[in-house]
C-alpha cells in the first residue's frame, strides 16, 4: 500500500506549512478530499504543526457569559433565544453578584480572558455598566459580544473596560437572519478603525453550507486580519428549524479548522473551535469557550447546567491533547505599532 498523497496537496502543504497563509484555489483544494483519506490527515498535521509553533503551545480558554437571556424578536434560525424557538418565555438577567462570581472563578481558575454576550435587544448601557464592574474588579481581558455598533459605542466599549469584540459575519446572513452581510462588515471595520481587537469564528457550519460560502468567510477572516478565527459547528436544539439539514461531525469541523488555519497564515493569535472537542486540537486549533450563563445553542438558561463545558474540562482537554492551558495568552501581549522613529539627517 502506497503512503503517499496527490502531489497537488503535497505542494499546496509544502507552502501551508510555511505559515504564509494559502490562496483561495488551494483551499478549495484542501475541502474536496475524502474525510478519511491521507490528504486529509495530512492537512490536519500540518496545521497541526503550524499552530503548535507559532502559538508555543499554548492552550487558550476564552471564558463565555451569556449575561441575558431572552426571546429575541430578530429570529435568527440557528439560535435558542429567540421568539420562534418557544423555548424561553421569560426575560432572565444574570445579577451583577452572579457575573463577578463567575468572573472570579474565570481569574482564578486561569482564563485568558472573559466574553460577554449579550441578545439583540440587551441594554448597551447595562453592558457598559458591566464591563465597568468588571474592569474594577478582575484583570482578565474583556471581551464584547453584543450587537452591531457604530464608532462612537466601539469608543464607549474601550472606555468601559473592554479590549476586544466578537463579533461574526454568520453563514447564511440575511438568508437565516434579518441582517446584511454589509452591516455586520461595517461593524468589523468600526472595531478595526477604534482600536478594539477582532474576535471572529466561521459559524454556524451546517451540511446546508456550500464550500465556497464557508471559504468566503474564512478569506473575510483573513482580509480584516482577526486576532483569532476558526469555524464553529451548529448544534440543533430540540424544535430547531434547521433540523432538517443534521449536524456536521466534530471530525469534519476539525477538517475545517485545519484549512481555516493554513488560509490565516501567520495573522492570527489563537484558532478556535467550538464546541470544545479534542480532534481540532489536533487540526490547529488552540483556543477553547468555557461557557456559562445563556447560550444560542442550549434549551437551558444557564449553560452550565446544560451543554456548556467549564473551565476545568477545556483545560483538562487541552493537557490531555497536549497543550499547556498556564502558559500566558498571545492574544493580548501588548504590540507597539507606532511608526518607527527616523533619527534627522546629518549636517
Amino acid at each position: 500500500m502506497s503512503w503517499r498523497i496527490s502531489h497537488k496537496i503535497a505542494d499546496i502543504l509544502n507552502k501551508g506549512g510555511d505559515n504564509a497563509g494559502i490562496d483561495r484555489d488551494a483551499a478549495l483544494a484542501l475541502m474536496q478530499p475524502e474525510l478519511h483519506s491521507k490528504e486529509t490527515y495530512a492537512l490536519m498535521e500540518t496545521a497541526n504543526r503550524v499552530s503548535r509553533k507559532q502559538f508555543n503551545n499554548k492552550g487558550e480558554n476564552h471564558f463565555h457569559i451569556g449575561i441575558n437571556v431572552e426571546a429575541c424578536p430578530f429570529d435568527c434560525s440557528f439560535c435558542s433565544l429567540t421568539v420562534k424557538a418557544g423555548i424561553f418565555k421569560e426575560k432572565i438577567e444574570f445579577t451583577s453578584d452572579e457575573i463577578l462570581r463567575w468572573a472570579k472563578l474565570a481569574e482564578s481558575g486561569g482564563a485568558d480572558a472573559l466574553n460577554l454576550m449579550t441578545t439583540g435587544t440587551y441594554s448597551f448601557e447595562k453592558l457598559l455598566e458591566t464591563g465597568r464592574m468588571l474592569k474594577n474588579e478582575i484583570s482578565t481581558p474583556l471581551v464584547a459580544n453584543t450587537r452591531d455598533i457604530t464608532h462612537k459605542e466601539g469608543n464607549m466599549l474601550l472606555d468601559a473596560g473592554f479590549v476586544g469584540a466578537y463579533h461574526a459575519v454568520r453563514l447564511g446572513e440575511g438568508r437565516d437572519t434579518p441582517f446584511k452581510r454589509e452591516k455586520r462588515i461595517h461593524t468589523i471595520t468600526v472595531l478595526k478603525d477604534v482600536g478594539l481587537q477582532w474576535m471572529n469564528c466561521v459559524e454556524p457550519v451546517g451540511p446546508e453550507h456550500d464550500i465556497e460560502e464557508i471559504l468566503d468567510l474564512m478569506f473575510l477572516a483573513k482580509k480584516y486580519r482577526a486576532t483569532y478565527s476558526g469555524v464553529m459547528r451548529r448544534i440543533n436544539f430540540p424544535g430547531s428549524p434547521m433540523m432538517q439539514y443534521g449536524m456536521i461531525s466534530e471530525l469534519e469541523m476539525a477538517r475545517m479548522v485545519a484549512v481555516s488555519r493554513l488560509v490565516m497564515g501567520n495573522i492570527p493569535k489563537a484558532h478556535c473551535t467550538h464546541e470544545p472537542h479534542s480532534a481540532s486540537l489536533l487540526a490547529g486549533a488552540n483556543l477553547f469557550f468555557p461557557e456559562v450563563g445563556a447560550s444560542p445553542r442550549d434549551g437551558e438558561a444557564d449553560t452550565e447546567k446544560g451543554r456548556g463545558k467549564g473551565l476545568d474540562a477545556c483545560k483538562q482537554i487541552h493537557v490531555e491533547m497536549n497543550w499547556d492551558p498556564d502558559l500566558p495568552s498571545n492574544c493580548f501581549k501588548h504590540e507597539d505599532t507606532r511608526l518607527p522613529k527616523i533619527a534627522p539627517p546629518s549636517l
